[in-house]
């Protein structure tokens, strides 16, 4: 079970940096390298002016144990210069720093958010990869979490190996080696203070890997638990009205509490191996002061070395000791950082999931092409769900440019999926899909999507750049039954929970008046309106876009009058069978109808 873990912790990173790494490839490889060459060229400065710390150590500390005072005024004066420098380095590696985490993962959030949002990847995710929770919030935090700390570890990790090997060698050519009498042997230890500093890190660096191993996976489990509890508080918020109306008060109050009880549970496991990771950093805290000065004290005491030469070998170990145990001041970060870099490579590997899964299909995927007539040509179509159970078996259907055709059948027959297939949506089936080229589609949801903006944005979406003037768009609500809202044009809203879902479906009429679509699909557009309403606004859609080719679902029984054939979905265990007939209008609905047209347009 371990090894198995282990391998799939080097797959994740390995998955990761193959994502990842490409930002120092094509475009952006020239930015990745400048920013990385001038974050090296810091770090290096940065090491010149901590040697030029500690050399100073020594010079003063000499000077002072000797009581000259002409060489303590050169050393003070030497400081400012060494501070600046410190300083300064410091300060430009922090920026450049900054800017390499900002680019970066400005690449691979771009990268992640184009490949999630492409091809409805967001939307077909949801029916082959439910486990992916909270897909948007890996992309806006966790991509964050998993590219800042790792360029700071990078960092981090190059100072700790060139300073080690830097202060090292100070510690040979300085400390020397460490001579004891030992049953009358004489024993010589060359260069035991950076032989000390490197052994005292393993045993604290060991001591902290074993601590805090299992942190990795209890962290992982953390910030699972939070995003679930995120997305139950957004599901509560997005369905606030109807869990009102119902008053769902105390079970979602219990739901929620039940998940943020899973929150409470990890959190606890974390905070439990985080007190155990805290006894080995405090007892190396305690120690770490200590063990150079006991080490360094018996060459001090014999005269063998100066104040100043402890004071920069203590300076030295200190600084070997710290870049050695960088695992160990680490290891909590790391922990973090993996955990987010999981729940990267997790949605990197469900998008990749569902594409190969797409492309696997091969000759059962639903075919889509082009027709010649100017028609809608489904053949030999089955449709299925992602796990393989056929929703509908073998339809074939010609629908003629200018058509209007109604969609019916039980609810679960499959009316919907087959909207999904001709928007190409549902890849999962087979058979054949052909629409006419060149021609503009809308599609007509239930629940009609109102982007954030004005209600012009709205009203225009999605191609809210086209030009079309004040007059048109004022007239096109006026005749939808929304006259009142042609003064507020330019007004920014959250339109989506402003308007009622009546007007959310007029607004979705009163877009198709203005982008005048070849080919409307409506799917339930009409059910949050009134009989009266409905047959208003088909009755404008059928005089202003007589050319226009319709397909709608639909149940309510005077939508036949707005027709001229019917397509009924029969249930049945091996899929839907599809039976078609011809539609006949009765002269009492056509008059009404043609009366609720000549009312709105006059309204």
């Amino acid at each position: 079970m371990k090894s198995h873990a282990s391998g799939l912790r080097r797959s994740r990173l390995r998955q990761f940096f193959r994502v990842a790494l490409r930002f120092w490839a094509g475009q952006s490889r020239w930015r990745a390298w400048g920013l990385t060459l001038a974050v090296l060229l810091f770090v290096a400065a940065q090491l010149g002016a901590a040697v030029g710390i500690n050399s100073w150590n020594r010079l003063f500390f000499d000077a002072l144990e000797k009581r000259d005072l002409d060489k303590i005024w050169t050393a003070v004066g030497w400081l400012p210069l060494i501070v600046a420098a410190s300083a300064a380095s410091l300060s430009c590696l922090v920026i450049s720093r900054m800017l390499l985490q900002m680019r970066w993962r400005e690449w691979l959030t771009h990268r992640l958010a184009g490949w999630w949002i492409a091809d409805q990847r967001y939307y077909r995710m949801q029916f082959v990869a439910r486990e992916q929770s909270a897909p948007e919030y890996r992309i806006a935090e966790d991509v964050r979490l998993a590219i800042e700390p790792l360029v700071e570890f990078a960092i981090g990790l190059l100072s700790a190996f060139v300073t080690a090997v830097t202060f090292a060698a100070i510690l040979w050519q300085v400390a020397g080696s460490a001579h004891f009498t030992l049953g009358g042997t004489e024993i010589v230890i060359p260069s035991y203070m950076a032989l000390a500093a490197i052994v005292y890190a393993l045993v604290a660096s060991l001591a902290a890997y074993f601590a805090g191993r299992p942190l990795v996976p209890r962290i992982a489990a953390k910030n699972e638990a939070e995003a679930q509890f995120r997305a139950e508080m957004t599901r509560l918020r997005e369905n606030a009205e109807s869990i009102a109306l119902i008053k769902g008060d105390a079970d979602e109050l219990d739901s929620v509490g039940e998940n943020y009880g899973r929150v409470v549970a990890a959190w606890l496991k974390v905070i439990r191996q985080q007190g155990v990771i805290a006894i080995v950093l405090n007892t190396n805290g305690a120690l770490f002061p200590i063990v150079p000065l006991l080490l360094i004290a018996p060459k001090y005491l014999s005269g063998e070395i100066t104040l100043g030469a402890v004071m920069q070998v203590v300076a030295a170990f200190s600084a070997v000791q710290a870049a050695l145990i960088w695992f160990v001041d680490n290891f909590v970060r790391l922990a973090e950082w993996f955990a987010s870099v999981r729940r990267v490579d997790e949605l990197a590997e469900a998008l990749e999931a569902l594409d190969v899964g797409t492309i696997m299909e091969g000759e059962t995927q639903i075919e889509l092409g082009e027709s010649e007539d100017g028609g809608i040509h489904i053949a030999d179509l089955s449709i299925a769900h992602s796990n393989g159970r056929i929703v509908i078996a073998d339809a074939s259907i010609v629908i003629a440019a200018g058509e209007k055709v109604l969609v019916a059948g039980e609810s679960g027959s499959g009316k919907s999926t087959l909207i999904r297939a001709i928007a190409g949506l549902w890849p999962w089936g087979a058979g054949s899909i052909k629409l006419p080229p060149g021609k503009r589609i809308a599609f007509v949801p239930q629940k009609p999507y109102l982007p954030i903006g004005t209600l012009r944005d709205v009203l225009l979406y999605p191609e809210a750049e086209s030009r079309v003037d004040d007059d048109t768009v004022r007239d096109a609500l006026k005749r939808c039954g929304l006259a009142s809202l042609g003064q507020r044009l330019d007004e920014k809203e959250r339109w989506d929970q402003t308007l009622s879902g009546g007007e959310r479906q007029r607004i979705a009429f009163a877009r198709l008046l203005i982008q005048k679509p070849d080919i409307i699909i409506m799917d339930e557009a009409t059910s949050a309106l009134d009989e009266a309403s409905q047959d208003s606004l088909l009755g404008l859609i059928e005089s202003e876009l007589s050319y226009a080719t319709i397909i709608s679902v639909g149940h309510r029984p005077g939508l036949e009058d707005f027709h001229e054939r019917k397509i009924t979905f029969e249930k049945r265990e091996a899929g839907a069978h599809l039976t078609t007939k011809r539609l006949t209008r009765s002269l009492w609905r056509l008059f009404r109808r043609r009366e609720a047209a000549n009312d709105s347009a006059a309204a």
